[in-house]
């Protein structure tokens, strides 16, 4: 990982001032660029996902996916964890937290926001950080490559139905026409896009010097994503700025316990460490990206759900690489017959 990308909080602490200064002194703006939608997709935040996630689609290699057999194991861990436990434990919290434990300071229909966006993070399992994580712990980059392909293909079918099922049970509205949408707009075509991309490029050394080059346009979207979300929410933070640890407390509370989950099955299935660390840090990082666009389209710039997604972003390094720090720790408590 480079130091730009060390510094990813940092960035979005930096961009999150920026925002609410511009939203404060140049509010014009940022209605401007709020009212460029077409059917109820913003324009320029498109453009901003598609600099974040098409860098990642780039990387999708499904000529990985026959390593799988090695290990089928580590597999199976990240698909039950990711599709069958993180998207409804994130729902849970959710409600728990905003419906009930903070419910005296939150107003209900800003918790409902809140549920929202944070159901869309859990639904999102990681597609492009992983494969820091997995190089920080040593993992097998063909097997994290692998387990990410299976995910970008289950997402394009997966991914929308979870949601409209989590927000419908949450008595949240479903536009689905505009979910399905965002869904083809920020998952199938990215993807489609970034294999027809690996096609034309040929090599692997010509696919990583041209992902080399446009990764550093994937974490710009985002910052300029964020800053253009805060500007937005700007009043609503600073006349409520400790909503932002009000939502923070479950992302964190979920991302330590899908990590101990996985890592603990993956650990009692003896899988090799460096299928299990991965393994554990896919479930565990979500696809902030998407959910910034999705929450984006469904319920507006400046929802509580969009803010709920960006918060998301915020927490995610500094925990994911204590995480990392933890796997490295205990990589000798794996057998090493397992590896």
């Amino acid at each position: 990982m480079g130091r730009f990308e060390r510094l990813l909080t940092v960035w979005v602490a930096l961009a999150m001032g920026a925002g609410i200064a511009m939203g404060l002194l140049a509010p014009g703006l940022v209605q401007a660029i709020a009212a460029a939608e077409v059917a109820s997709i913003n324009l320029v935040v498109a453009v901003l996902i598609w600099a974040m996630v098409f860098p990642m689609m780039v990387g999708v290699d499904f000529g990985a996916l026959k390593g799988v057999a090695r290990q089928p194991r580590g597999l199976l861990v990240t698909l039950v964890v990711n599709w069958l436990i993180k998207p409804f434990t994130m729902a849970a919290l959710a409600v728990l937290f905003f419906e009930v434990i903070f419910a005296r300071w939150i107003a209900p229909e800003d918790a409902a926001q809140y549920i929202a966006g944070l159901i869309l993070l859990g639904a999102a399992p990681c597609t492009a950080m992983v494969f820091v994580w997995s190089q920080l712990t040593r993992g097998d980059a063909t097997y994290t490559l692998a387990q990410v392909s299976v995910n970008d293909v289950i997402m394009v079918f997966a991914f929308a139905p979870i949601v409209g099922f989590l927000l419908g049970v949450t008595d949240i509205a479903v536009p689905w026409e505009t979910l399905v949408l965002a869904t083809l707009l920020y998952v199938l075509l990215p993807l489609v896009a970034g294999l027809a991309t690996r096609r034309a490029l040929g090599t692997q050394a010509r696919i990583d010097a041209f992902t080399a080059r446009v990764k550093p346009l994937s974490i710009l979207g985002l910052i300029v994503t964020v800053a253009i979300l805060f500007g937005l929410q700007a009043d609503q933070i600073l006349s409520k700025p400790t909503v932002i640890l009000l939502i923070a407390v479950p992302i964190v509370i979920q991302s330590y316990g899908i990590f101990a989950l996985a890592y603990g099955a993956a650990y009692a299935l003896k899988v090799p460490h460096r299928i299990a660390a991965p393994c554990a840090l896919i479930g565990t990082s979500n696809f902030f990206e998407l959910a910034v666009a999705v929450a984006i389209s469904l319920f507006g710039l400046n929802s509580g759900a969009a803010l709920a997604t960006v918060v998301g972003v915020l927490v995610e390094v500094p925990v994911m690489l204590s995480l990392v720090a933890y796997a490295n720790r205990t990589r000798p408590r794996f057998a090493t017959s397992q590896d």
